[in-house]
């Protein structure tokens, strides 16, 4: 084994990514309409050249924590923070622009409410029958379930930050889960009306941010995601973009997001993607063969313009003592080199009773992985 590191501070390295450069950090006075100035610190520690730097000290969303109430799967919210910020590097350039969490729309809650039909139109009235309640929800689903806000700043030559740059992103339901006097419900949502909706309030959306002064100028992108179902294993997808220049108060085209994430084994995979689940097919049957304790794994492939960017794999199993850990991983380790290409990133965790025992890791173009192997 060419590379191997024994303990957690290695594994939480390649976890985060590179070792960001050790430059100075930089005081600024981020602009403010109050004549007071405050002063804040941006960070030059950069992990890579993918990653955008933040202000100090950090300022939390101006919504913070509405987007666990609002989205119930965990992977779903990942995607959605993370994509968000992958598609606004489009626009917003992390080598030139820093990051900060929205600051402008605080009645996240009120929107949606606002956006979408109403819960209840029937006022408590006692003589509306329990499938008249439940048929008006079907009819009328609540899609939008989310509004999430990113923001973009610049450092000038007086050493202020200023924001020039605003990326939405609208969180559309795939199920609409419901509860009618006590009765759960739920309903899968067409796409394409998911969609409209989502188009409809993006307009909403884009006229509420122009009422401030402060975002007047500054050019605003809005991106539709579509959220799976509350225990897929997998999140949902970006679907379409779009991009008001300033003064701009109306959305124009929408722009295709051509990306997946897909879920291995599975029928999606095997339909769309036959190559790759060939692959994994050859990959799980290779252990299989030689560990009796082994019962499958769990696969994510993203996917851009159907090109395979990332494959992280999960696989658990039950281990009796550290030799058998480590040798399942050295094991895994040749099965890598002799089954997975080296043109997108890979990550398999090897997890025993909910803790990671070893992680393999290769970036793309590389040819050796990386092992690491926790104590």
């Amino acid at each position: 084994m060419k590379k191997l590191a024994i303990g957690i501070m290695s594994l939480f390295l390649v976890v985060t990514g590179c070792v960001p450069n050790m430059n100075q950090e930089e005081e600024v006075v981020e602009k403010e309409d109050e004549p007071k100035e405050e002063p804040s610190i941006v960070t030059s520690y950069q992990l890579n050249e993918e990653n955008y730097r933040t202000i100090l000290p950090y300022k939390t969303s101006a919504a913070r924590g509405v987007i666990t109430d609002q989205v119930a799967n965990r992977v779903d919210i990942d995607e959605m923070e993370e994509g968000l910020k992958r598609l606004s590097k489009s626009h917003f350039d992390p080598e030139k622009y820093f990051f900060r969490e929205g600051q402008y729309l605080s009645n996240v809650k009120t929107l949606i409410d606002q956006l979408n039909p109403d819960k209840d139109p029937f006022d408590d009235k006692e003589d509306v029958s329990l499938k008249a309640k439940a048929d008006y929800q079907k009819e009328n689903p609540r899609y939008l379930s989310h509004i999430l806000e990113q923001n973009f700043l610049k450092k000038n030559e007086d050493n202020t930050v200023e924001v020039v740059g605003v990326s939405i992103a609208l969180a559309l339901k795939s199920v609409y889960h419901f509860t009618v006097d006590g009765h759960q419900y739920s309903k899968k949502l067409d796409k394409k009306k998911a969609l409209q909706a989502g188009k409809e309030d993006a307009q909403a959306i884009l006229e509420e941010l122009r009422k401030n002064e402060e975002l007047q100028n500054v050019p605003i992108m809005i991106a539709l995601y579509q959220e799976e179902d509350q225990a897929s294993p997998v999140p949902g997808n970006y679907e379409a973009v779009t991009y008001a220049e300033p003064p701009g108060r109306m959305v124009g085209d929408w722009e295709q997001v051509k990306e997946e994430n897909i879920l291995f084994p599975s029928k999606e995979a095997e339909e769309k993607y036959f190559d790759d689940y060939q692959m994994m097919k050859r990959f799980g049957e290779g252990i299989a063969e030689f560990f009796p304790n082994y019962v499958g794994y769990v696969g994510k492939g993203f996917y851009i313009d159907e090109n395979l960017k990332q494959l992280n794999i999960e696989i658990p199993i039950e281990f009796y003592g550290k030799g058998e850990s480590v040798g399942f991983t050295q094991y895994v380790y040749g099965l890598v080199k002799e089954t997975f290409g080296t043109q997108y990133d890979l990550q398999i965790e090897v997890t025993s009773e909910n803790r990671t025992e070893s992680l393999i890791y290769r970036k793309a173009g590389e040819d050796e992985p990386n092992v690491y192997i926790t104590n």
